[in-house]
């Protein structure tokens, strides 16, 4: 459930710090790769980007033998091996993360792409002003969109530390990013775009033509998404048992922040999906969205999934309670309705989500965001 809605999000949900590497000093791999060995508990999925938000391409098999080509920084990650936030590039293109690698020599780190010349119309020296930006993530790659929303389309990405020639702003969709949270999205000199939330630069003009009024709904602030939450959250703990804590720190994450696609059209807060058409008490009816799915031999299509709607927030944030409460598989949880942590790690050790640092998330959000005051118990 946790990977489909990551699909849908418009922003980026959580930052996640970056650690201490283990690169090696850039050099030519050589062409067979590096042998290595995967250890981890049963399977580890292989992505197609260097962070644990990327789409899932395949998996491999505890002790099965890779062949790493060279490694990129990307998402800190606790594995088995080590924690670092390493990740390893396999010789289709897609990476594991090096924290469950274990390799004989040093991996030695990618080499950067050559930039690529962009041919561009003369112009009068003062007509157009380029300004650089420094690519600053720890999400993975960035994506360059044709357009200044989360739904235009990729034409390409740019890496951590990345130089980029920035010619004006526009006011597009809002994104949660390394950065800064921010509508504001950054024109490339090639007429493309990458959003302001994990772009260091000079300040920008805005772009001609364009208005600073945002295209999309009023955004969605901590403050309003807190403000609109505690009370769903609340009716879930006296009608289920669900710390509220835990209710709107999942909530946060799986939604970011209220902004995903899926939350802001239908309200559905945690991906919950209808059942042969059948969508319980608290739903008000099911919207089919398209998804893509992996099988564990690292088969990809698309296919469709259908999730609930409902008329509330608080209608999503009870339903999440009764989810919780009538699957048998979290019944272990409901020993601890007045211990929040132990709640969501016993949820999280049931399956709920196979992110391993999924349970530092949650309770790193509830902490920051100081959400245990909102423990009816209390």
């Amino acid at each position: 459930m946790l990977h489909t809605i990551r699909r849908l999000l418009t922003g980026t949900m959580l930052v996640t710090a970056i650690g201490t590497g283990m690169l090696v000093t850039p050099q030519a791999a050589s062409a067979a790769g590096e042998a290595a060995t995967v250890q981890v508990g049963s399977i580890l999925q292989v992505r197609s980007a260097p962070s644990l938000s990327a789409w899932v391409v395949g998996t491999v098999r505890n002790q099965q033998r890779v062949t790493v080509r060279c490694s990129v920084v990307g998402t800190t990650v606790r594995g088995r091996v080590r924690t670092t936030n390493v990740w390893d590039r396999l010789s289709a293109g897609h990476y594991l993360p090096h924290a469950y690698i274990r390799t004989t020599r040093p991996v030695p780190r990618c080499a950067a792409a050559s930039p690529q010349a962009v041919p561009v119309k003369t112009k009068p020296a003062s007509s157009v002003f380029v300004k650089i930006g420094t690519i600053r993530t720890t999400d993975g790659s960035v994506n360059v969109r044709t357009a200044p929303s989360t739904s235009g389309a990729v034409r390409g990405t740019l890496a951590n530390g990345a130089k980029v020639s920035l010619v004006c702003g526009v006011v597009g969709d809002n994104v949660a990013g390394t950065v800064r949270t921010t509508t504001q999205w950054d024109r490339i000199t090639s007429g493309l775009y990458v959003s302001h939330a994990y772009v260091v630069t000079p300040t920008l003009t805005l772009c001609k033509g364009s208005t600073t009024s945002p295209t999309t709904s009023v955004t969605v602030t901590p403050a309003r998404f807190l403000a609109a939450a505690v009370p769903g959250a609340q009716s879930g703990w006296r009608e289920y048992g669900v710390p509220p804590s835990v209710t709107i720190a999942q909530a946060i994450l799986e939604s970011g922040w209220g902004r995903s696609g899926l939350s802001t059209t239908d309200r559905n807060y945690f991906g919950i999906k209808c059942f042969n058409g059948k969508y319980g008490t608290l739903a008000n009816g099911c919207h089919v969205y398209k998804t893509n799915e992996c099988t564990k031999a690292g088969n990809c299509f698309v296919t469709t999934a259908t999730f609930r709607t409902y008329a509330s927030m608080a209608h999503s944030f009870r339903d999440h309670g009764n989810f919780l409460r009538v699957n048998s598989r979290y019944k272990p949880a409901f020993a601890y309705t007045r211990s929040a942590n132990k709640f969501i790690w016993n949820v999280w050790k049931a399956g709920y989500a196979t992110d391993p640092n999924y349970y530092t998330k949650i309770t790193g959000i509830m902490a920051a965001n100081k959400l245990y005051q909102y423990d009816t118990w209390k």
